[in-house]
């Protein structure tokens, strides 16, 4: 496993369109998303101990944010060859057994997390309504461990850039595992 901080966002860059499978058997593309305020894409994954330390976090933000008008959608990008706990079938699975709040969508050939720029999981990009990237950064001081009452850096960005439509000023990176990229993309 290979940690990795996000690099500092590309503010104002647009987001990327996608069309993607999702666990629930709809595809989804960027535009599925119109109407919100604000939108967070995650590239998260289901084996990734960081991503499994914020899991219940990550969700709980979700719920909380869509009251705000601000939409989530997750993406894995990892290749489940060697992870198989990252197929769509795991993923699938998770989603129901975590009642996750929004779609899980499965990046196969990556391009999607290429794109994005995303490196590691978890990577939280954070856009306005005219989907604009505003914030690039972590969901709270925690990595691996909880850090107790830890201000909830990416849940406070959100909401500002709905009321706003602009992120904060202090951005801090994400933390977490390297995306397993397939061969074809170099490691």
């Amino acid at each position: 496993m290979v940690s990795l901080v996000t690099p500092p966002g590309e503010l104002g860059m647009l987001a990327p369109d996608f069309d993607l499978p999702g666990v629930d058997g709809r595809r989804y593309t960027l535009a599925d998303f119109a109407g919100a305020k604000a939108l967070l894409v995650m590239f998260i994954c289901n084996h990734c101990p960081y991503v499994k330390a914020i899991e219940d976090r990550i969700i709980r933000d979700a719920r909380e944010l869509a009251a705000h008008g601000v939409s989530s959608v997750a993406i894995s990008a990892n290749d489940p060859s060697d992870y198989p706990e990252d197929s769509f079938e795991s993923m699938a699975r998770r989603a129901r057994e975590k009642a996750y709040p929004f779609p899980y969508l499965f990046d196969e050939s990556q391009a999607v997390a290429k794109a994005y720029g995303a490196v590691c999981t978890p990577d939280f990009f954070g856009f306005d309504a005219r989907r604009r990237l505003q914030y690039r950064g972590r969901l709270d001081a925690s990595r691996k461990e909880t850090v107790p009452d830890a201000p909830r850096d990416l849940f406070q960005a959100m909401l500002q850039i709905a009321e706003t439509g602009r992120g904060p000023e202090q951005q801090w990176p994400s933390m977490g595992c390297s995306i397993k990229w397939r061969e074809e993309h170099g490691a």
